[in-house]
């Protein structure tokens, strides 16, 4: 990935994000572990990983021997082209792609173990094979005789297909952001603003991590648990085995404080935790954890080298590869999307007082500590949406087996499981993808999807992983292959794993991230499937296919009661579809105010106090708290990869509603319907990143994105 995330993950997880800024000018020296020759390689038998002989000492072992081999290739198509005149597709992009393979899949191998091996694999084990892996990958972006002769390449205007165009625009982007046009006095000064960037990076996650960790809250009257789930109370009981007898600790980890947030009556609790929560980095309780100064040097460095590149702010150097394009556009993007949340944020704040006041509550106002709270009494008294209610209604297997046949009806493919693969568990089944008019499989992935042992409350990731293992290659005339991981409770007394109905919105969510990379029609890796699509638009396919669920004939193909078999009932169905917008302008408002507080912090100098006090009461229906320093705590931002980026999450979310609108358009026509997935298939899932995702939505849609199929799918379009 160059500075801005021109790369394209190839681990989706918000927990854990493949392909951090590549570093310029310098290396971090690991060791080179084992002299293993490529012909012993245990790794691959027909073709496909050999799981089950494989370890992560092997993955060691070849990571450092291959990393090495594939550098000294990069030299030598240097080499190359400073000695003639060189094709750039066969002397400079197919022996990259050739030669990275052996790398890139020892990497990914390596990703599935970790993530697979839930407790066998210890993330300092898989951390040195991940940065020797990235380090390695980042040099063929980094080489500036490659750069250059990729540069005079596209600068000649030659007939070349889009594909192939495309791949080299990749590659001129991502040496250009990497300060590879720079002199070497700008490149140096470059480097020393890297350097500091990521020193602040490391103090303010360390200082974060560090508050996050040390704080708890003490419970100890069970009249303030007793509606906690069982696995809250478990969570936070600190005699586990006896969750009712107490005491129980709260702490800030997402999980925990999202559910005690909702679940806990005690309003003095809730406030503690709230508080906590907003001064993490502030200072106030302990000095020298203030990360403010950090936060405005990470702000200064990357603006310093927005403009060493040319760029006027560093959001504006960030849209270089989004689907938005410019600042203006996600700002408006925003205001358009605000002037409807706005309203309704209003209403269900009202109501939601009214309805708290009718059930006990006994202050003036509602602060933002009794949202969560009294939000979850109106949806369990007013809606009936209990989570709880709907699990026993989806097991895994009948999941699973609806949601292939709605993918083989909508894309025309044909979904089979194989029995002789080798995988890293007993539970682990592996599936061919097959094209309806073809015997030979398109592609193929494995599905892991329980935890193996009772995790901890907190460390369970409900969203799942989905390891891009190999991408499509017709150079070197291999087909994709996936890892789906999921931590689903496991069978047991002889009943089969049954999901909550989040976890079904994971799965569908975490598959239709699969179909891009399985079912894509790219010749070159570096544009296939998930590969260098624009960084907003990452996520559209996984929430194309959850919208599916809101189709009551979806929800009960996949349904099935596990003791009468009945299928999802309509009162439910409906409980969970008015839940799904109960206070979505609410939540649209907070979404939009972190976006727009992202983009002003990278466009504008002023203070981050400064910023986001203005924009605060532009979205928040609450006063801004006087000890509320949240910016100080926005790791996603700061140390993660969402700077300049954070409004994806919404913008893609956006694209998917609207792409979605086109299915629903041809509900009632089965032929229309097949039409719309044949289009969307020949374009989102068959172009990855080989077209600007402007363009592919252009194929699709036949027109530019609007934001009103989300607002519908909100109940927040008043228009309709």
């Amino acid at each position: 990935m160059a500075l801005i995330s021109a790369g394209r993950r190839i681990l989706y997880s918000k927990k854990f994000l493949i392909s951090p800024p590549r570093n310029i000018g310098y290396i971090v020296l690991l060791p080179e572990i084992g002299d293993v020759p490529t012909k012993d390689q245990p790794l691959l038998k027909d073709n496909l990983p050999e799981f089950s002989n494989v370890t992560i000492e092997n993955c060691t072992a070849f990571i450092a021997k291959q990393a090495l081999e594939f550098e000294s290739e990069v030299k030598k198509i240097e080499r190359n082209i400073e000695s003639k005149h060189v094709d750039i597709n066969k002397d400079v992009l197919e022996p990259l792609e050739i030669s990275s393979a052996p790398f890139q899949l020892t990497w990914a191998i390596s990703k599935t173990l970790y993530l697979g091996n839930k407790t066998g694999v210890p993330t300092k084990t898989y951390l040195p094979i991940h940065e020797r892996a990235r380090r390695a990958r980042s040099a063929k972006y980094n080489n500036v005789k490659i750069y250059e002769a990729i540069k005079k390449e596209l600068s000649e205007e030659k007939n070349h297909e889009s594909e192939l165009k495309r791949v080299l625009k990749k590659f001129y982007i991502e040496g250009k952001l990497n300060g590879l046009d720079l002199d070497d006095k700008k490149r140096e000064i470059m480097r020393q603003a890297l350097v500091k960037l990521n020193t602040e990076k490391q103090h303010f996650k360390q200082k974060i991590e560090y508050q996050n960790e040390n704080f708890t809250h003490t419970i100890q009257n069970y009249d303030n648990v007793r509606d906690f789930p069982e696995d809250l109370l478990k969570a936070v009981s600190v005699d586990s085995s006896n969750p009712l007898k107490g005491p129980w600790k709260v702490t800030l980890h997402p999980n925990i404080y999202s559910e005690v947030m909702q679940y806990c009556p005690d309003r003095e609790i809730r406030w503690n935790l709230w508080q906590a929560l907003v001064i993490r980095g502030s200072g106030y309780l302990e000095k020298d954890k203030y990360t403010g100064g950090h936060l405005e040097e990470i702000r200064n460095k990357r603006q310093e080298m927005a403009e060493l590149l040319g760029y006027k702010t560093f959001a504006d150097m960030s849209m270089e590869t989004k689907m938005a394009g410019s600042v203006e556009i996600v700002k408006n993007t925003i205001n358009n999307l605000l002037e409807k949340a706005k309203p309704a944020q209003n209403e269900e704040l009202k109501n939601l007082y009214e309805f708290a006041i009718q059930n006990g509550f006994n202050y003036t106002q509602l602060e933002l500590w009794d949202v969560p709270y009294w939000r979850k009494k109106q949806e369990l008294l007013e809606y009936k949406f209990n989570v709880e209610n709907y699990r026993k209604y989806f097991p895994y297997p009948i999941v699973l087996k609806g949601m292939f046949k709605l993918c083989e009806n909508l894309f025309g493919v044909v979904i089979k499981q194989r029995n002789d693969v080798s995988t890293w568990n007993k539970d682990v089944k592996f599936y061919d993808v097959l094209d309806s008019q073809s015997s030979a499989p398109v592609a193929g992935f494995y599905v892991d999807p329980y935890r193996e042992k009772e995790n901890e409350f907190q460390n369970r990731n409900t969203k799942g992983f989905m390891v891009a293992i190999q991408n499509k290659s017709s150079i070197r005339n291999v087909i994709p292959l996936a890892s789906l991981i999921f931590n689903f409770e496991p069978p047991s007394n002889g009943k089969p794993s049954s999901l909550g109905i989040n976890e079904v919105y994971s799965l569908f969510h975490r598959f239709g991230l699969t179909l891009q990379h399985l079912l894509t029609r790219t010749s070159y890796e570096e544009v296939s499937g998930v590969s260098n699509i624009e960084w907003d638009m990452v996520e559209v396919c996984g929430h194309v296919l959850t919208h599916f669920l809101s189709n009551e004939n979806v929800m009960k193909s996949i349904s099935s009661h596990l003791e009468t078999g009945d299928k999802l009932p309509s009162d439910l169905m409906n409980q969970m579809l008015q839940a799904k917008k109960h206070m979505a302008g609410l939540d649209l408002c907070r979404e939009l105010y972190y976006s727009a507080l992202d983009m002003e912090l990278y466009s504008k100098g002023d203070h981050w106090l400064k910023i986001a006090k203005n924009l605060w009461p532009k979205f928040i229906n609450f006063p801004l708290d006087k000890n509320d320093s949240h910016p100080c705590s926005f790791t996603q931002i700061f140390t993660e990869e969402w700077a300049a980026a954070y409004y994806s999450h919404i913008w893609s979310r956006m694209i998917a509603a609207d792409i979605y609108g086109a299915f629903e358009e041809s509900e009632g026509n089965e032929q229309e319907l097949k039409n719309v997935g044949k289009r969307f298939r020949e374009t989102f899932l068959a172009l990855g990143g080989s077209e600007h995702s402007t363009e592919i939505f252009r194929h699709f849609r036949g027109r530019d994105p609007c934001p009103k199929a989300l607002l519908n799918s909100l109940g927040l379009n008043t228009d309709n």
